[in-house]
């Protein structure tokens, strides 16, 4: 369909659809162990069958204007990707997160790759409120968002159980104005 280049080292933006089922399990097997760490993300695919019903049901709220998946690719191969979990048009709020496999891990994918969903949602989609939630036991999440310039506004002490252990979970976030401002001190630093 489309691929947002993320730079010269063969990193890609593009969108996560049911289609992928096969390569995106082949992904999830490879990483698994890492992925799910923080997050119970794609612990419930375990075949094709169960990837694509994932993939399908962000494909549906993709549809409702609620939420979607884009995938991160390293010289052809799926290393992660992105999603706006919560994605509310009306209200201006929306909810980023993300995920990779040890593969993907630092070469600032995660960050790049944001920046191209955080300046669609506010540009295009007049998002107002981008919200990013990570476990505070999760380091490389919470400095993700760190580096793209959100505030840490608060913590929900023991908020859940994940894996036998109460998550605190933190709550990072950009307002629209914030954010266009950091976009134009870096633009104007790049001249």
């Amino acid at each position: 369909m489309y691929a947002i280049p993320l730079g010269d080292d063969g990193a890609e933006l593009r969108p996560l659809e049911p289609w992928h089922a096969e390569e995106f399990l082949a992904h999830l097997d490879r990483g698994r162990e890492f992925i799910t760490r923080h997050i119970p993300f794609g612990s419930q695919a375990t075949d094709p069958a169960s990837a694509r019903a994932l993939l399908t049901s962000y494909a549906d709220k993709r549809a409702a204007d609620r939420g979607f998946l884009h995938g991160l690719w390293l010289d052809g191969k799926l290393v992660g990707g992105l999603l706006f979990r919560v994605f509310d048009a009306a209200a201006g709020l929306c909810e980023i997160g993300c995920w990779l496999e040890p593969a993907g891990t630092g070469k600032g994918l995660v960050t790049r790759g944001a920046r191209v969903l955080i300046d669609w949602a506010v540009d295009e989609r007049g998002m107002h409120r981008v919200e990013w939630h990570a476990s505070s036991a999760n380091l490389p999440s919470v400095n993700a968002a760190r580096r793209l310039g959100m505030t840490r506004e608060g913590v929900l002490r023991e908020h859940h159980p994940y894996r036998g252990v109460r998550q605190d979970i933190e709550i990072w976030a950009v307002l629209a104005p914030e954010w266009r401002a950091a976009r134009a001190r870096t633009s104007h630093n790049d001249h």
